[in-house]
């Protein structure tokens, strides 16, 4: 499935559980595992994080074992 096929269902800056529903896992998991890495690129909304899916993407094939 391509992204653009999957932004449909999503707009293009994710909340944190936006982003957390995109990979499939638990919010509490996103903020332990992968919100604290540095490497993740993330956009700045006031005092809210947001992510992209091609950024979330993009950390998770780099990180992938």
């Amino acid at each position: 499935m391509s992204i653009s096929m999957i932004s449909k269902d999503y707009p293009y800056l994710l909340t944190r559980e936006q982003a957390s529903a995109f990979l499939g896992i638990d919010p509490k998991s996103f903020d332990k595992y992968i919100r604290p890495h540095e490497e993740l690129d993330r956009f700045m909304v006031g005092k809210h994080e947001r992510y992209t899916m091609k950024s979330l993407i993009h950390f998770i094939e780099k990180h992938s074992v």
